[in-house]
């Protein structure tokens, strides 16, 4: 089972402080999605916690990561399906047994994508080649997934299908999703918990109804934004304006 332990961590680019004293746990599970404004340092604790990037303090994790960029620059001429059956890398031999072909097809008919397994990957639109690097992650069978904004190149729909699964991953499967978002009304809807980054520190870390208020919203995101609330209960943001533009917070 998954387990994340960030205790005060520190990432620099030469003089410039990226994050700042960062300390926060999570467990099996859990959908921990990291929010803030760009520049916030949420892509570079995300990596630092892959053990990507060199930082100050220390992470400790109990369990296989996997963990999928927001760029993952695909350059190699390769099919869907070897990409996906690449996430089996460790189980495989000279030869990939049927079982193998089959797992791989089965997670890429749980994102949707089965009818891409042909295609080469180059390809594909960046949609569709991060749902195929999801896939390829998933097959790896990890226990802990650190996942970078997977839902930019995606439309609505599969954006509400991916969460979904997500979602369904931790709750079914016991994995721990820790998911960069830009989206705050959709990590308040799917994820347990909201880390909010500004300035590379973390400033609020609870559920969307505690983390989500105007107050923060004015201080982290520079906006004036009224909270909401959906039929089933979950916070809806809807802004404003930008603060500093002739309307005061």
């Amino acid at each position: 089972m998954g387990r994340i332990a960030v205790d005060s961590v520190t990432v620099r680019y030469g003089d410039r402080l990226a994050v700042d004293g960062v300390s926060f746990t999570a467990r099996a599970g859990d959908v921990v999605a990291l929010v803030g404004p760009n520049g916030s340092g949420k892509s570079s604790l995300l990596r630092a916690a892959a053990g990507l990037l060199r930082c100050g303090g220390q992470v400790r994790c109990d369990g296989r990561i996997a963990f999928l960029p927001q760029d993952n620059g695909a350059r190699a001429a390769l099919t869907v399906m070897e990409t996906v059956l690449l996430g089996r890398i460790r189980a495989l031999g000279m030869r990939v047994p049927e079982t193998e072909v089959a797992h791989a097809v089965s997670t890429l008919d749980r994102l949707g994508i089965a009818d891409l397994a042909m295609r080469l990957v180059p390809e594909l639109s960046g949609g569709q080649r991060q749902l195929v690097f999801l896939a390829q992650m998933l097959a790896s069978e990890p226990a802990i997934l650190l996942l970078d904004e997977p839902t930019s190149a995606l439309d609505l729909r599969n954006q509400l299908s991916l969460l979904s699964l997500l979602r369904g991953l931790a709750r079914g499967c016991g994995l721990l999703v820790i998911v960069v978002l830009h989206d705050l009304n959709a990590a308040a809807r799917f994820a347990d918990r909201m880390l909010v980054l500004c300035n590379g520190r973390l400033v609020a870390d609870g559920p969307g109804g505690e983390v989500l208020t105007e107050t923060m919203l004015a201080n982290v995101y520079g906006i004036r934004a009224e909270i909401g609330r959906s039929n089933e209960g979950v916070p809806l943001v809807v802004p404003i304006c930008p603060i500093g533009c002739g309307d005061d917070p």
